[in-house]
């Protein structure tokens, strides 16, 4: 008698809103495939109601992260980069299978992204001093202009770089205060749904970071058009889902981030920004000599 072979136990991910890990409301799933159409995993599929949930969650989490002190929240990125370099064979094989990129080629991907969080939390309690300002005024006065979050940032994710893009347009959100509620990379989504699970375990507040799995189609344009989303980066969206997007947010003056013209170069060194985009300036008025 030969022992029968193991069966892979199937996982089904879920979506990842206000630090919990929910089913999609509407109990629909998609398969993730490799490179080569391998079965990976199922993933859920978001829905509007997901996306609502996530908006919620986001601006539950948004006074207590925006009123966190600027060296906090870079010391909490600090702690993710160090957490996702702990698991760095997972991403590393999740990138392999997505990609079909050699195991060499995902690693270095997996080091530019612990890198890029490292950059990303040094900015914290600096970008408020390069952007601020003491600003010349005529009367005897002090006028000081000071950056602010804006608030609640919808972000779609570039479908093509499912770690480093996911990261790269994630950390200068929150990093400035912001939180936000991510639509990962249909594609390939399991970098994302690992990168939650590392999110969970850190030090991050429930809310801060939301990541929905699904169909960037299905959920920007509902996004776009929520009222209590302050602004949009559309980076994953295909141009034909960008300006659909860009009319809805017309509708209520929020922020837009707009899809670049060309492919960016993720392992470029990023400037400021993407930090800047989603930052509000405050100019404060005092008399002199009280």
């Amino acid at each position: 008698m030969t022992e029968p072979s193991r069966l892979a136990v199937r996982k089904t991910y879920k979506l990842y809103i206000g630090g919990a890990f929910p089913r999609s409301e509407s109990g629909r799933s998609y398969v993730v495939t490799s490179s080569k159409g391998d079965f990976l995993a199922n993933a859920s599929r978001a829905s509007r109601k997901d996306a609502r949930d996530a908006v919620q969650a986001a601006r539950k989490a948004f006074p207590g992260w925006s009123g966190a002190t600027a060296y906090n929240r870079g010391q909490i990125l600090y702690r993710v980069a160090e957490m996702l370099e702990g698991r760095r064979a997972q991403f590393v094989a999740e990138l392999v299978d997505a990609d079909g990129v050699s195991a060499r080629k995902a690693g270095e991907l997996a080091d530019a992204t612990v890198d890029r969080l490292v950059w990303y939390a040094g900015w914290s309690d600096k970008i408020g001093a390069v952007r601020g300002a003491a600003n010349p005024v005529a009367g005897p006065y002090f006028n000081l202009s000071t950056t602010e979050p804006t608030g609640v940032v919808a972000v779609v994710a570039p479908q093509g770089a499912p770690l480093l893009g996911l990261i790269s347009v994630i950390a200068p959100v929150i990093v400035t205060g912001n939180t936000c509620v991510v639509v990962a990379s249909e594609r390939a989504p399991l970098p994302a749904i690992t990168l939650a699970e590392v999110l969970a375990t850190s030090d991050l507040p429930g809310g801060v970071v939301n990541l929905l799995t699904g169909a960037a189609p299905e959920l920007a344009p509902w996004l776009a058009s929520h009222m209590d989303v302050n602004a949009i980066d559309l980076t994953g969206c295909a141009a034909e889902l960008a300006v659909t997007c860009e009319q809805q947010a017309a509708e209520n003056l929020k922020r837009v981030l707009r899809p670049p013209n060309a492919t960016p170069d993720w392992l470029a060194t990023p400037g400021l920004d993407r930090m800047t985009a989603f930052l509000e300036t405050k100019t404060v008025w005092h008399p002199t000599g009280i």
